[in-house]
């Protein structure tokens, strides 16, 4: 597929190619754990958000988050990566390391420190020289749905290359990159590899390796997309089967791991509670019928230094599987760009797996789009909801009002089951 310019540099119509996507290979299996019937009774709005936290299924990358998948590093207090960088015989690198290292760092250490509020850091060590591989870039026939015997070759000869001169028993993330201008290097292969049987290298077990094969500069956000998928977080877009149509239906321009381009790329409230960023008691769990009034915080919104926050996430269970989350979106953080801003309602789905839609955006209006220009999906751009506004979610009784808005950014929602 070809690679569409940044939204920014180019005025996108109603009907226009898809964006281009990663997609993560699903080697990976997970457990799967039984759920728990609700208990019902009078609305409460439970700090604790135990009955709320779904479980881990079997799906891959599951958005289940009762617990925390040991195959993949959590991204909690600090991290350690290493950028690798591969040169090929049959081509002189037309950029350096160096630059190369700038073109993702700090902006993706920043964009996690941001979204965590601070709680996480990843930290990168890139390689100062170029590692030459053993064989022409074009023997690889790199491309995004590589063949799984040259994808193996290259990720081997690429280990047996580093080796010598790399410790990877130091690194919890890994990140081959390769020479963007060699002949056949296809910027659309970015993507995590997961391995069935985990690489060894140093007496570590490389259970997953990010290949980067991005043009320089890269697009924006991508690594904070790929490294996404490292801490166990799934693709958030819809990739038709026929290669034709949009992919941004799902969530549009909401949370990095739909869309790279994305005007509001900070993580939705569920994925960071899943990866530990937002406490118990920033999460609240609404249970039984009647009327929930709460307070919200914009989820990319730093809190004071010191502070944990307020309330940031607001959760109803639907299923076993399923429930809805409520998040207040502003313009502040990494959605310093975003189109409009409100309360977003959105589904989660945690029997759905990465690319099959476990995040879905409900639109607060159907009848209208936003940002025609810039949006990865013009559509779900106007999707959250407004001061005055009350949404009803589609096959639920579930409505979500939005009350006011203080002037330091606080929504005010009431909540109707």
């Amino acid at each position: 597929m070809p690679r569409p310019p940044h939204p920014a540099s180019a005025p996108r119509e109603r009907e226009l190619s898809p964006r281009v996507r990663r997609a993560a290979a699903a080697f990976t299996s997970f457990v799967a754990l039984a759920a728990t019937s609700l208990a019902a009774g009078p609305v409460a709005a439970d700090s604790f958000a135990g009955p709320c936290a779904l479980e881990r299924t079997s799906a891959h990358h599951s958005e289940g988050l009762d617990t925390w998948n040991s195959a993949y590093p959590k991204p909690v207090d600090r991290l350690d990566a290493v950028m690798v960088f591969l040169s090929f015989p049959d081509s002189e690198p037309l950029a350096t390391p160096g630059q190369l290292a700038a073109d993702h760092f700090p902006a993706t250490s920043e964009f996690f420190h941001r979204a965590s509020y601070g709680r996480f850091a990843l930290t990168v060590h890139p390689g100062k020289h170029w590692i030459e591989m053993p064989e022409p870039s074009s023997s690889y026939e790199i491309q995004r749905d590589w063949p799984t015997q040259k994808r193996g070759a290259y990720l081997r000869d690429a280990l047996a290359a580093a080796d010598p001169s790399v410790d990877f028993s130091r690194y919890d993330v890994v990140y081959f990159v390769a020479d963007p201008d060699a002949p056949g290097v296809d910027s659309d292969a970015t993507k995590v590899v997961n391995f069935d049987r985990p690489l060894r290298a140093d007496g570590t077990d490389l259970r997953r390796i990010v290949t980067v094969f991005e043009r320089h500069p890269p697009d924006r956000n991508v690594l904070a997309h790929e490294t996404g998928h490292v801490f166990d977080l799934p693709d958030l877009y819809h990739r038709p089967s026929d290669g034709k149509g949009d992919w941004d239906t799902h969530v549009g321009d909401w949370d990095v791991m739909g869309s790279q381009f994305g005007l509001a790329p900070d993580l939705f409230g569920w994925h960071k509670w899943k990866l530990g960023w937002l406490d118990e008691q920033q999460v609240t769990c609404v249970q039984g019928t009647g009327d929930s009034l709460l307070s919200l915080e914009p989820i990319a919104a730093a809190p004071e230094r010191g502070q944990l926050g307020g309330k940031r996430l607001a959760v109803v269970r639907t299923g076993r599987d399923s429930a809805v989350a409520i998040e207040a979106r502003g313009r502040t953080g990494n959605d310093r760009e975003t189109c409009t801003e409100g309360v977003l309602i959105y589904r989660v789905h945690t029997d759905s797996a990465s690319g099959h839609g476990p995040v879905e955006v409900v639109d607060a209006h159907p009848d209208s789009g936003a940002c025609w220009d810039s949006s990865v999906y013009p559509e779900l751009a106007d999707a959250p909801v407004q001061v005055g506004e009350s949404r009803t979610v589609p096959g639920e009784r579930i409505r979500v009002q939005v009350v006011s808005q203080s002037k330091t950014g606080t929504w005010t929602v009431k909540i109707t089951t």
